[in-house]
């Protein structure tokens, strides 16, 4: 099956907006067994819009389009495309009603160039916008799709606010009942850190190529850090292999596997602190409260975490840490040492079971022959337990270095609260 998507968008172009729809898009059909084939950026152009779209459903069986269904006026997706369909527009009620609700709801003046919103091509089918008042919009088309029937358009507002939710709940589902796969599609991610891909593949690859020639797809995934190992196939046999690729790779990494699917390392870790009834505290320098963030952007994080302690100073790791002067005077602030005080010291101001700490140099200056830029310490101290402090060097850009310490801080934590159970 064929599958194209279109962004649209001149501020995607000039990088004014990260465009993360292909990414978000393509994990999410894929995950459902419907790999996108090719992917393409166009600008707020009539005919850069019609041309692409055209092209696309000329040789596609499914074309999605983002963006360019608001009521500015470079949003001319919709107008566009239904003139070059041949498909009149016309008024949609319903969608009026929700527009004019969605306003009232905020108590805010609606304009009434917002209404274009409703405006909707003969025949489209809608989805309903929970979170904006663009409607996403399908159509069902002749041409030459490469499956032999009609290719579908499927259109979506630009924000991933309103386009996310909208995927997963309509249009997903829209597409699995007119597309169906010719076979069932299974699909399981392992989530590893710690270890490279290279490596991965090196142990893997031989052992694994047994259930490949069976019909195992095997993938990685590597990001700084961390390494996702992909098994799917199409068919029902397809589950057994990758419960037994699986049990064959928890068998050689288990130890550096955190998670399936979706899951991120702080969710796995609140999920088993919330477990074991167990709670913890941070001391953060050189990761300016990231790590605390991410242990906040979990839901139920509030049953576990206490709260943390950002000293950026050495006079407030002394003053809210208990942090000794003799200590940072000996050692410096990015040292073992002063990292197992942080962590000490956080414990002990908040009573919670376990405490994380990160101390380091973000750079780019800062850094000397013996701590250069890039070097981090990592700390740890747990109720009935010695404190620890691991060193890593990470020199990467300063936003890359706080995402994977705060990974590995909270790795740290996973290992140690996972060898309690």
């Amino acid at each position: 099956m064929e599958i194209e998507l279109i962004n649209t968008g001149s501020e995607l172009l000039l990088g004014r907006v990260l465009n993360t729809h292909q990414q978000w898009l393509g994990e999410t059909l894929s995950d459902a067994g419907y790999i996108l084939t090719r992917q393409e950026t166009v600008p707020d152009t009539a005919e850069a819009i019609c041309e692409a779209v055209k092209v696309a459903l000329g040789r596609a069986d499914l074309v999605i389009t983002t963006g360019g269904l608001g009521p500015t006026s470079d949003d001319i997706t919709r107008e566009r495309i239904a003139g070059m369909l041949a498909k009149p527009l016309h008024h949609d009620e319903a969608i009026a009603e929700h527009i004019t609700s969605f306003f009232a709801r905020r108590a805010r003046p609606m304009p009434e160039s917002v209404l274009v919103q409703a405006q909707v091509p003969e025949g489209a089918v809608v989805f309903s916008n929970e979170h904006g008042t663009a409607p996403g919009l399908a159509m069902e088309l002749s041409g030459t799709g490469d499956g032999g029937s009609p290719p579908w358009l499927v259109m979506l507002p630009g924000p991933p606010r309103e386009l996310r939710p909208m995927v997963e709940a309509q249009v997903l589902p829209f597409i699995q009942r007119e597309l169906p796969l010719a076979a069932a599609f299974h699909c399981r991610t392992l989530r590893s850190m710690g270890i490279g891909e290279s490596m991965v593949e090196d142990q893997l690859l031989t052992r694994l190529r047994p259930l490949m020639d069976q019909g195992l797809d095997l993938g990685f995934c590597a990001r700084t850090g961390q390494v996702d190992i992909r098994l799917c196939g199409h068919g029902d046999g397809v589950p057994g292999l990758i419960d037994e690729a699986e049990a064959l790779i928890r068998g050689e990494f288990g130890k550096y596997i955190y998670g399936t699917g979706g899951e991120s390392i702080a969710q796995v870790v609140v999920e088993q602190l919330i477990e074991n009834g167990e709670t913890i505290a941070v001391a953060e320098s050189c990761t300016g409260g990231f790590l605390g963030h991410h242990i906040t952007g979990i839901p139920g994080a509030s049953a576990v975490f206490l709260g943390g302690v950002l000293s950026y100073s050495n006079e407030l790791k002394q003053k809210l840490l208990g942090v000794r002067g003799e200590t940072l005077e000996q050692h410096g602030a990015v040292s073992k040492a002063v990292a197992m005080e942080m962590a000490e010291g956080a414990r002990a101001a908040t009573g919670a079971d376990h405490a994380l700490s990160v101390t380091g140099i973000a750079g780019p200056g800062g850094g000397s022959t013996e701590k250069p830029v890039g070097t981090v310490w990592l700390g740890l101290a747990s109720a009935g337990e010695r404190p620890l402090a691991v060193k890593k060097h990470h020199p990467y850009n300063r936003e890359t270095f706080k995402q994977v310490t705060v990974n590995q801080s909270l790795e740290l934590l996973r290992r140690r609260i996972q060898r309690e159970r």
